[in-house]
């Protein structure tokens, strides 16, 4: 359907609407611009309804899915001049300078976010994980593909296990062949999509190691991960690739690139001089 009003749908239905439905619809209604931050499972939590409702309540607002109702809600409340902007957002008439200090902001918020979710036990347990792996491969779909490219490339220089899969299909195929002394690290943002879902339950089957980065530690992804690490960085649907929330996570890579090192700081120091010297042949 087309985006319209969402609040508008909701309060045409909302005498239609099952009690359990109604008490979704009462919290996004007062709750607007935080639902659009929210997965599926925490505004299930926060309504204290189970998720299947929060499908049926969108489908019966005929939206395809819930990512097709936060995006209709997105569309509902931006450009109100009673709501203050996103962290970060730009707006036509801000200068150049306010434009840089809200990017700026955005970034440098995104990180603090992720340093107060670190939780120390679960960096050392996604440390030992990835440092005693024979085979890590780093994982993603579509720009969060690109966050497993540089972790791969990152790890590379100090370790030559580390392995980016890119095609979704090869994916599939690389984790039918992992073993469990093996492991896998994927980057989600959401932690929902049906590729993640799909490659970590074969990971599961082969009794591989899982560690998954995502926003949302309670997402489906993240029951199948055997580390959970958590980012910063609120995106919301119209902000799909916002480098803010990539910022976050390559932070977190980067934790946890000298928390892995740091297991083996000689082994890793001489890997890396000897990486930089074949390197430096490719400069002019």
């Amino acid at each position: 359907m087309p985006f319209g009003n969402v609040f508008e749908k909701i309060n045409s239905e909302y005498y239609q609407l099952t009690s359990a439905e109604k008490k979704v619809a009462d919290y996004v209604v007062i709750h607007q611009q935080k639902t659009q931050f929210m997965s599926i499972s925490e505004l299930a939590e926060e309504s204290g309804v189970a998720e299947a409702t929060i499908s049926r309540f969108c489908r019966r607002l005929d939206y395809k899915g819930y990512n097709a109702f936060k995006l209709a809600v997105a569309n509902s409340t931006a450009g109100r001049p009673d709501t203050l902007p996103t962290q970060g957002e730009v707006l036509p008439e801000d200068s150049i300078e306010e434009m840089s200090r809200k990017v700026y902001a955005a970034d440098r918020d995104a990180m603090a976010q992720t340093l107060e979710l670190i939780r120390p036990e679960a960096i050392r347990r996604a440390a030992d994980i990835l440092f005693s792996a024979e085979k890590v491969l780093c994982m993603g779909q579509g720009g969060s593909m690109l966050l497993a490219q540089e972790c791969a490339h990152l790890f590379s220089t100090s370790m030559p296990n580390f392995t980016a899969v890119v095609d979704s299909h090869m994916q599939a195929i690389a984790a039918s062949h992992l073993t469990p002394r093996d492991a896998v690290l994927y980057y989600s943002y959401s932690g929902s999509t049906e590729e993640l879902l799909k490659n970590l339950k074969i990971v599961r089957e082969r009794k591989a190691m899982a560690i998954l980065i995502t926003r949302f530690p309670k997402s489906p992804g993240a029951a199948y991960a055997d580390v959970v690490l958590q980012c910063g960085s609120r995106e919301g649907p119209l902000q799909v690739g916002s480098v803010a929330a990539r910022v976050a996570q390559l932070y977190l890579t980067d934790v946890l690139f000298h928390e892995v090192c740091r297991r083996d700081a000689a082994r890793c120091a001489a890997t890396r001089e000897i990486v930089a010297e074949v390197l430096s042949d490719k400069h002019i």
